[in-house]
């Protein structure tokens, strides 16, 4: 089977700044990959690329067996085979917690059946398993703002499930919750991941937290991948570099 994504020579500059500078990954099916770094390292710049959303990008990308080209959109066919989670959840407030799960549905219908909401049983049925495995299932008639903001993250990651992805992306998904939530929402993620075959690339700040839920662990720092690793392998000293420039030895280090 292909790679699920594999890059080769990223760059990117935003305002003159290096945002991405020469970054190669590739990630295999099924992996569950954290991209970890400071603010401004490239984490959410890379998921950008990732998803399509990115301009005025050098190198080679492809995502899901598709090339992504500069300045070129993915198809609405190739959008559904990538999930989002975002760090803000961009959830509907005035709908219901059952409305916007069925949102994931959007990009498998014909537009004419999205603007009218003609949703179909296979639609149905999607969004009741993910609201049953992301233990929403009693609020599903509840109004979006009237639950809590780890339940709306818990509708923001049911939405991406009913999507049925071959990928999901989450930028920093758990930045606003404190640590017991936020170990629930990655146990959620990656478990509901790891069910369904799914591969998860996420980007995140905590590194203790995201070694426990992921299989790689890639450092960015300043654009650059600083190393990329098992998580089991990670140490305190890659941590230093990442965060404090501390390089034993001198010059960056690339684990494999």
């Amino acid at each position: 089977m292909s790679a699920t994504v594999a890059l080769s020579n990223i760059s990117h500059q935003f305002d003159g700044i290096a945002a991405l500078q020469d970054v190669s990954l590739t990630v295999k099916p099924g992996e569950i990959v954290v991209l970890l770094g400071a603010s401004g390292a490239g984490k959410s710049t890379l998921l950008s690329l990732l998803d399509g959303r990115l301009d005025e990008w050098q190198g080679q990308a492809e995502v899901l067996g598709s090339k992504l080209s500069e300045g070129t959109a993915p198809t609405r066919q190739k959008r559904t085979e990538v999930g989002f989670i975002f760090q803000e959840f961009a959830l509907v407030d005035r709908l219901s917690v059952y409305q916007n799960v069925m949102n994931g549905r959007l990009g498998h219908m014909r537009v004419w059946q999205s603007l009218w909401g003609r949703f179909d049983e296979r639609d149905h049925m999607a969004v009741s398993a993910a609201l049953r495995d992301t233990g929403l299932a009693d609020l599903a008639r509840r109004r979006t703002d009237q639950i809590s903001g780890g339940q709306r993250q818990r509708v923001a990651i049911a939405r991406c499930l009913a999507q049925e992805p071959k990928l999901i992306l989450a930028d920093e998904p758990v930045s606003n919750l404190d640590p017991a939530h936020a170990e629930k929402i990655l146990a959620l993620i990656t478990g509901q991941a790891r069910k369904r075959g799914i591969g998860v690339i996420f980007s995140s700040h905590q590194p203790e937290l995201s070694q426990r839920f992921a299989d790689r662990i890639v450092g960015l720092r300043q654009g650059e991948i600083l190393f990329d690793s098992p998580a089991g392998q990670i140490t305190q000293d890659h941590i230093k570099q990442l965060y404090y420039g501390d390089t034993p030895g001198g010059g960056l280090r690339v684990v494999s």
